[in-house]
């Protein structure tokens, strides 16, 4: 069975065990939450969208994705990362994080402008004073995945990564220190639906609950999920 999935990055370790499990292929794209909304109102083929709650929202009042489908995947904190086998840095207190940033010969992120993370990300960093003072050593990728891809293959730098602890968790070769501070914690709520353009509405809809269901919990929380 084929399905196009349009999904955020945060999810896709899930997706794919998911389609995996079920003998799905996969096709459409994973990446930033804004850029696969845009995909799918720009008219690319969509059986199952996986995005914010926020924004699956939005979609199911346009009409976009059958709103009885509707489910939740869990939430997911916005972390820090270092490539494996680089000292950990202390990010729990605002201060610490700061220097941590300050530290950092490049600090990787994703996209700052359609990503949920990135967006964050950039708001944190003016939060801490330091946006002017770091903008020359980061590394804007498309998508979390891209950014934890480019830092844990960046040797030689001492780099931090800052995206959503589920696309930390599953990138070989980056290694998680934790969440951001209390005052800057992120934790965001995914969901996913049937579209209504779906080829098989009904094959649609059954992904989606087993993706949501509880016999993927342990599979979620071990990805990332809460």
């Amino acid at each position: 069975m084929h399905l196009n999935i349009l999904s955020a990055g945060a999810a896709k370790a899930v997706v794919i065990s998911v389609c995996a499990d079920l003998g799905v292929v996969p096709g459409g794209a994973f990446g930033a939450v804004g850029a696969m909304q845009d995909k799918l109102l720009a008219g690319e083929p969509c059986d199952v969208i996986v995005l914010t709650r926020a924004m699956i929202d939005a979609l199911a009042e346009s009409g976009k994705v059958v709103a009885e489908t509707l489910a939740d995947l869990g939430r997911v904190k916005t972390g820090v990362a270092v490539r494996k086998g680089t000292p950990r840095p202390n990010v729990s207190r605002a201060q610490t994080l700061a220097s941590a940033l300050m530290g950092a010969e490049a600090i990787y992120v994703p996209d700052l402008e359609k990503s949920t993370a990135g967006k964050h990300i950039a708001s944190v960093l003016a939060e801490l004073g330091i946006a002017s003072e770091v903008a020359e050593r980061i590394r804007e990728f498309p998508n979390g995945a891209a950014a934890m891809r480019a830092m844990a293959d960046a040797p030689g730098l001492y780099s931090i990564g800052c995206t959503q602890v589920s696309e930390i968790l599953y990138t070989e070769g980056a290694e998680l220190v934790g969440a951001l501070p209390d005052e800057f914690e992120l934790s965001t709520l995914y969901s996913a639906a049937a579209c209504a353009n779906a080829a098989d509405r009904t094959a649609a809809r059954n992904f989606v609950l087993f993706l949501t269901g509880d016999s993927t919990q342990r599979m979620r929380r071990k990805a990332g999920f809460e």
